[in-house]
């Protein structure tokens, strides 16, 4: 049996390996990367609380932009018997790492098919499932406005009415960019911002600070209205200069 030494160094070497594997996709695109470390587990907890939420009930349960996997690991222990997870990554070298974990993951031995990799946009994810929970990891305020806004409503529609998503965004990262950006960038990510405000007044129902995240990470829960359509939010975009 491996001892609490051994797993504790492997568990190190695979924190720094996924360290560095962030910061080199950041260097090649950060726009799409979005971040320069792994997700923390008390901020990976906080965005998959909706699963452990629903019990034992089998769910399907769809994380979009899981880069190295930081919380798709936290994920998989808490899939219930009969639940149903999709990952969607962007980036080709993590996808190639998350269906690694996949593969290797011991919770998942001799049912891998209850979790699939898909090396796709959000977008253009087409399951033919509806979701009881959407974990996002994307760096929006990393994309134009009109994106932003083409991903939420998707995130909106491919839910269950009454179904959950959790998301997640640094903090303090508009003073950032205010003292750094151009101004046609400062307003991007104003306007990224006023997008994603709509949203959260609409839909809302919950939001929480990890000040232990590198760095700091603001998470919100939104819930889709239990009635079977989904209002559109509000055009705040238009007329926005760019």
């Amino acid at each position: 049996m491996e001892n609490w030494t051994t797993s504790h160094d492997r568990v190190l070497a695979q924190r720094n390996a996924e360290g560095w594997m962030f910061l080199i996709e950041a260097a090649r695109d950060l726009r799409t990367t979005g971040a320069v470390a792994p997700s923390s587990r008390a901020l990976a907890r906080l965005l998959t609380d909706p699963v452990r939420e629903h019990g034992t009930r089998p769910l399907n349960i769809l994380e979009a932009g899981a880069g190295t996997g930081s919380v798709t690991r936290a994920l998989i222990p808490r899939l219930s018997p009969g639940s149903r997870l999709d990952i969607v990554e962007a980036n080709a070298r993590f996808a190639s790492r998350l269906r690694r974990l996949v593969r290797t993951h011991p919770r998942l031995a001799g049912q891998g098919e209850r979790v699939r990799v898909h090396h796709t946009l959000v977008e253009q994810l087409d399951t033919g499932r509806p979701y009881d929970v959407i974990v996002s990891g994307l760096p929006f305020t990393n994309f134009l406005p009109e994106q932003v806004e083409t991903i939420m409503s998707r995130y909106m529609d491919l839910l269950h009415p009454g179904g959950t998503l959790t998301y997640f965004a640094y903090r303090g990262t508009r003073y950032a960019r205010a003292l750094t950006a151009s101004r046609a960038e400062a307003r991007r990510h104003r306007a990224v911002e006023e997008v994603l405000a709509a949203y959260q007044r609409r839909y809302a129902v919950g939001r929480w600070t990890v000040w232990g995240n590198v760095p700091p990470a603001t998470v919100w829960q939104l819930r889709r209205p239990l009635s079977s359509s989904v209002p559109a939010a509000p055009d705040i975009t238009a007329g926005v200069a760019r």
